[in-house]
């Protein structure tokens, strides 16, 4: 028997606009997601402002609503003086121990979002940094001629205020790994400064720190600083290969879905324990399936390990179907989540490989435009039965579904993931009770394996392809390690 599932979906109440912001991005300064990924001066791909342009016109096609920057670990000790103005001296990186050259600082991440349609949102230095540092840097980028680092930026060539938004107070450091890392007290005291100082010079700014899902760490937080947030930033990662670069198989990445549900939920928590339920919403503003590989030191063979983060052959439909598992958590609880980011979106673990011909749309990059370009923008409430994918004594639902539809509830676009590697899936979808009956168009991306993957000698192998689902009954047939988006218009 083929494994089977029924998807409920109701189709009178429970609505939820969710925030686009989920299909949002990260760039970090490690190995090629900066020179050599996005920014390229010389290469005939690349712009007179050294972007690459082919990579501007492939984030386009995910439409891309904001990205996070410049750190992750790097921010710790970045100081963004260093990247403004017609003088860029090199520094040496203490989170990742290579020299970066600066000339890819503020003004050129601004305006390389602009050019995909992005907003950037800034990261700052809480580890080496100080609360100055990081509202000189709001003074910098949003107000229009008052003070020092204002004057500054219309001397550098930009005119008129970046207009930033979205600012994160430091970046994991409740983490030891961390320049600058602090205790949970520590913690909660520099971020009421840091926050204090940014508002006073732009109180329109939104404001997210570093938390995690740990009672301990977030409530000391948001009781101490949670009048000055609009967000707290957890992360996630869920195939840890930071030391040993050994991916993990296929059903052993299904059975880590659940993780995703559970981080959400406990954070969810802790902010109704603190008092700040419907006032602090929740940003997954770091997320990927694969960890990041970066063996310890700083020796030439210890830095050329971290080219295996650019084998595509690492990125196969578990990356997809791990990643639009991930992506429906976060729908679900749109009311809390209104933020997600990739980490990153190029190179390493991201949807884009670059290189110095061309990019590869590797597996991910394909869920992640499925997701921004065809869902409607409100999330229904709907309820599964499914059987179980198990694995080694675990097991996860083999199912896992999406309802989205327009305010009106018409126009329905459901996404449909079976995560079983070999079988078919015998899947139920009912609307307000009713079975679905006849043919729904269906965008779906599978693959010829669930380990398939793109890369440069084939980079379609795995693609989204337009087509119909069938359903007899309310049932049709899932194909294997398969997302798939369905048509409904009625």
């Amino acid at each position: 028997m083929p494994p089977s599932a029924t998807f409920y979906i109701e189709s009178h109440r429970g609505l939820t606009l969710y925030n686009r912001m989920v299909f949002g991005q990260f760039l970090e300064h490690f190995h090629r997601q900066v020179y050599g990924g996005v920014f390229e001066p010389g290469s005939p791909l690349a712009d007179g402002r050294g972007f690459r342009r082919d990579v501007i016109e492939a984030l386009r096609e995910l439409r891309v609503p904001i990205v996070r920057w410049p750190g992750g670990c790097f921010v710790s000790a970045y100081h963004w003086q260093d990247g403004v103005g017609p003088i860029r001296r090199p520094a040496y990186d203490k989170a990742w121990r290579v020299e970066d050259a600066n000339t890819f600082g503020t003004d050129e991440f601004v305006a390389w979002c602009s050019e995909i349609g992005a907003q950037p949102y800034l990261c700052t230095n809480a580890g080496t940094g100080s609360a100055e540092e990081m509202s000189d840097w709001v003074e910098y980028c949003n107000l229009p001629a008052q003070g020092r680092w204002a004057r500054q930026r219309i001397a550098n060539g930009c005119p008129a205020p970046h207009q930033v938004r979205y600012w994160s107070i430091g970046n994991e450091n409740y983490g030891g790994w961390e320049m600058g890392a602090k205790t949970s007290e520590e913690w909660s005291r520099f971020v009421v400064e840091g926050a204090k100082m940014m508002r006073r010079v732009d109180p329109g700014i939104q404001l997210l720190a570093a938390a995690l899902p740990d009672l301990d760490w977030t409530l000391n937080l948001l009781r101490k600083a949670g009048g000055y947030l609009d967000m707290v930033s957890i992360h996630g990662y869920y195939d840890g290969l930071w030391q040993n670069d050994q991916p993990s198989s296929y059903l052993a990445c299904m059975m880590r879905v659940g993780q995703v549900e559970a981080a959400i939920r406990t954070t969810e928590q802790i902010i109704a324990l603190a008092g700040c339920e419907g006032k602090i919403k929740i940003a997954f503003d770091e997320w990927n399936l694969r960890g990041w590989h970066h063996p310890e030191g700083n020796s030439p063979e210890a830095i050329a390990a971290r080219d295996r983060n650019d084998r595509n052959a690492t990125y196969t439909m578990a990356d997809a179907v791990f990643s639009a598992g991930f992506l429906n958590t976060c729908l679900r609880h749109a009311g809390n989540v209104q933020m997600a980011n990739m980490a990153p979106v190029i190179n390493t673990r991201g949807p884009l490989y670059v290189h110095p011909d061309g990019i590869v749309r590797r597996t991910t990059f394909h869920v992640l435009a499925m997701y921004a370009n065809l869902l409607a923008d409100h999330v229904a409430e709907a309820f599964i039965a499914s059987d179980a994918l198990t694995h080694e004594g675990q097991s996860v639902p083999v199912f896992d579904g999406l309802a989205t539809c327009g305010a009106a509830m018409s126009g329905w676009r459901i996404a449909l993931i079976n995560r079983h590697p070999q079988q078919s899936l015998t899947c139920k979808v009912l609307i307000g009770g009713r079975p679905l009956e006849g043919q729904y168009a269906a965008t779906i991306l599978s693959g010829d394996s669930p380990d398939a993957y793109n890369d440069v000698e084939q980079p379609a192998r795995v693609a989204p392809e337009k087509g119909v689902l069938n359903f007899v009954s309310g049932s049709a047939a899932l194909p294997p390690h398969s997302v798939a988006i369905l048509e409904v218009n009625e």
